[in-house]
């Protein structure tokens, strides 16, 4: 009887095991049979597969073809199998699936172990698993029901994938969509990001430390954690050997490296042309809303993938970035020391009641008005809030970077933790000096360079698109190239340099108008190359008083200026607000034999497929003859000759021009160019060109009442121009810039003199008729 009983238990045990079994996998039938029926929730269609919902960011492409930005929610850019290095996909696959290439989504022997082990022998999804966890339903549930339900949905999704998808196509969407954390959303974006390469140019021991990192990339993140990220690196080169795909030799000299990284974040307050971006993202906005796709809805710059192609050249732009730096933090550092004895300081010559309406006016501009307005925080209780010390980190110039060359902008560290008021706060801020900077192809209207201040973290007003300022003696050539339209005038031509009064009515000024040169002395007879080379606001003065100031405007403005510029007199001395944009789009028509090109930032836009969706189409006119432009350029070409732009030939390296960065520049090429100053020194201009490249900088302060008292370092000569200067001379280091050193071409049968190399011709009175052919000069006594 015992003997019978102890028979029958083993068969009883049998009998229960095939029963559980039998039901674990009828169960695991049918939980699969609902979820590809959707019954456990929604299962995507083939047109969903075949366009899987992605956030891609759009490209910003300079053209010498480098990502100089990105506008994302994710950033997250695709790349091809193609693309990828193979000891990558190797790394990837002995690490994550081992069987990739023999199951068709599931891997049953994964599968079955991890049952059999409680899950303690590690996970059992595949790649495809994972890919479809990543495309459709993202983070797993704790809740062991809820997450065996999405299991269910991710196995059918795994083998709709494997159907719709080559496996090379699955490594490479997996890739892609994998957050790498600190901003980096897929590969490329990761190696860019943690190492500032391409994905192809990966080493093993770096691919490596990536594919580490899909185990948990919050946990293995090389910036916080480099020993763990380190540790789990080598267990994938373990893997690659164990898998064939290295000898042991090879593992222990790849596990041996350190982990070096070259981390830049992409955000877009900070890295390439940050202020152009900025300018470029308001234009897209403005252009979805014109440009729909065919469905008509909008692009999104955020989620669509777009790629911009932009004119800025990433070359330039870096040296012009560089150059900024090199001289402001050098300048900086007298405009403090001025400064220091200054009760009111950073203003001068303003009362009390001024600086407050200043600083009322910040106030009422800055983030923290507008958020605690929101909120509805009175403005009594906003403004007692300015006055309360807080800590904070504000702007400050890590060093004087006055002689390094080779700056690398990512590693600056311009900014210091403190403790201030907000109000007192705002007040430092007002110090700084800022800068706009524009270079462009005068042929092509092509922008180069765009630098719209010097830190925009903590400065966003943008001083090229944005801000227009007093542009001083920039405006003069306006003049002189209306004069020698309308006069038919040449820059060999003489005028008196005299005292000059403007009476009251003329012109319809409300009263006399009496201008002076800066110097306070007078030259007598000058020709129009050597007036202008000096800045003499005398000569400007009788020549716009001759032409009349609405022709100066209207010839301002054929030069492509959209500021409103006053019907006056005092316009010839540059008393009108104008932006570097509109300047330097100005005078590169000089330098265009008279034909104006309109600045343009893009070349085309591409949507995601390659698919062209817009071209620009440059916007020109013609506006002087060749001659005349030829002859304004021999006019500008004196500035730099022997006038207020000479140091760019010549120049002391004493110490009273220490803070004209850079000097000696030894230029011996042709130059035209133009210094500008305005009022009180609170603008400081220079616009130099060369044949093809025209280059505008202002530099001053945020508000005009702040300023240096002395014109030695507040005209543009100081200012602005050792700015240009650097640029320059970083431009024709590079050679792959191909920057012109050549002279201006000269028109075929030029009809102006414009070698003034002659004794000049007597004195003749504005009535009497003077042949050009035979005397060399003409001399005008206004």
């Amino acid at each position: 009887m015992n003997k019978k009983k102890g028979s029958a238990e083993p068969k009883n045990y049998l009998k229960l095991f095939w029963q559980i079994f039998g039901g674990l996998f009828g169960g695991m039938i049918l939980l699969f049979l609902l979820a590809y029926w959707g019954l456990l929730g929604a299962i995507p269609s083939f047109d969903e597969l075949e366009n899987p919902n992605s956030n891609e960011a759009t490209e910003i492409i300079s053209s010498d073809g480098v990502v100089i930005g990105k506008f994302y929610l994710e950033n997250r850019v695709p790349i091809k199998y193609a693309d990828l290095p193979d000891h990558l996909v190797k790394a990837l696959v002995a690490t994550e699936d081992e069987r990739f290439y023999e199951h068709s989504g599931i891997d049953a022997r994964g599968t079955l172990r991890a049952i059999s082990a409680a899950g303690g022998s590690g996970g059992a999804s595949t790649i495809t698993q994972q890919l479809a966890k990543q495309l459709y339903h993202g983070e797993g549930s704790k809740n062991i029901i809820v997450r065996l339900i999405q299991k269910s949905v991710e196995w059918v999704i795994a083998t709709k994938l494997e159907r719709q998808y080559t496996k090379q196509e699955i490594i490479a969407m997996y890739l892609n969509k994998t957050d790498f954390v600190n901003t980096a959303v897929g590969i490329r974006s990761a190696a860019q990001v943690y190492l500032g390469k391409e994905p192809k140019d990966l080493t093993i021991d770096e691919a490596a430390m990536f594919v580490g990192m899909l185990k948990n990339p919050s946990l293995f993140n090389p910036v916080r954690r480099l020993d763990a990220v380190r540790e789990r690196r080598n267990v994938v080169l373990h893997q690659m050997e164990k898998n064939g795909f290295l000898t042991t030799a090879q593992k222990e000299f790849y596990q041996k490296k350190p982990l070096v990284l070259n981390f830049k974040p992409e955000s877009h307050i900070q890295g390439s042309a940050t202020y152009f971006r900025e300018y470029l993202r308001d234009f897209m906005k403005k252009w979805t809303k014109e440009n729909k796709k065919p469905d008509g809805t909008d692009y999104d710059i955020y989620r669509d993938g777009l790629k911009i192609y932009v004119t800025i050249d990433s070359r330039m732009q870096l040296y012009a970035e560089q150059s900024v730096v090199q001289h402001l933090s050098n300048l900086q550092e007298e405009f403090f020391f001025q400064n220091k004895k200054n009760e009111n300081a950073p203003f001068n010559n303003i009362t009390e009641a001024e600086t407050n309406k200043i600083i009322d006016r910040a106030m009422k501009n800055s983030d923290r008005w507008k958020e605690m307005s929101a909120k509805g925080f009175s403005e009594e209780q906003i403004k007692k809030s300015f006055n309360v010390k807080t800590k904070m980190t504000v702007f400050a110039w890590e060093k004087n970077f006055a002689k390094e060359e080779n700056i690398d902008l990512n590693s600056m560290k311009n900014f210091k933790d403190t403790i201030m008021t907000p109000k007192d706060s705002i007040l430092y801020h007002k110090f700084f000096l800022q800068t706009g900077m524009m270079a462009m192809e005068p042929q092509t209207g092509d922008v180069k360079v765009w630098v719209g201040g010097i830190d925009y973290k903590h400065f966003q007003y943008d001083h090229v698109g944005q801000g227009a300022r007093q542009v001083g003696s920039t405006f003069k050539p306006f003049v002189y190239a209306t004069a020698i339209d309308q006069l038919k005038m040449s820059p060999c031509d003489s005028i008196i340099d005299s005292p000059f009064t403007m009476p009251k009515g003329k012109w319809g000024i409300d009263e006399a108008w009496t201008p002076k040169n800066s110097s306070g002395s007078y030259n007598g007879m000058v020709t129009l190359k050597s007036a202008l080379a000096k800045s003499l606001n005398t000569v400007t003065a009788k020549l716009i008083d001759r032409v009349g100031p609405q022709h100066v405007v209207d010839m301002t403005k054929r030069l492509g200026v959209s500021s409103k510029i006053p019907v006056q007199p005092a316009i010839a001395l540059g008393a009108v607000d104008i932006t570097v944009s509109d300047m330097v789009g100005a005078f590169a028509t000089f330098a265009n034999q008279g034909v104006y090109n309109k600045p343009q930032i893009i070349s085309k836009i591409e949507d995601k497929n390659g698919v062209i969706l817009y071209t620009s189409k440059p916007e020109s006119r013609d506006v002087l003859s060749s001659d005349i432009s030829y002859a304004i350029i021999k006019l500008l070409e004196g500035v730099t000759e022997s006038g207020t732009g000479a140091r760019l030939r010549y120049g002391s390296t004493s110490e009273g021009y220490k803070r004209v960065t850079g000097l000696p520049y030894k230029f011996r090429n042709p130059i035209a160019g133009k210094t500008g100053t305005s009022q009180n020194n609170s603008d400081g201009w220079f616009i130099g060109m060369v044949p093809n490249l025209a280059t505008g900088v202002w530099v001053g302060n945020e508000d005009r009442a702040a300023n240096f008292k002395r014109t030695h370092y507040g005209q543009g000569a100081t200012m602005a121009l050792p700015i240009w200067g650097l640029f320059m001379t970083k431009c024709y280091a590079d050679v792959t810039l191909n920057v012109s050193q050549k002279p201006f071409e000269k028109p075929n049968d030029l009809s102006i003199k414009v070698d003034c190399y002659r004794a000049a011709a007597p004195v003749v009175s504005d009535s009497t008729a003077v042949k050009k052919e035979e005397v060399n000069t003409t001399e005008f006594d206004f």
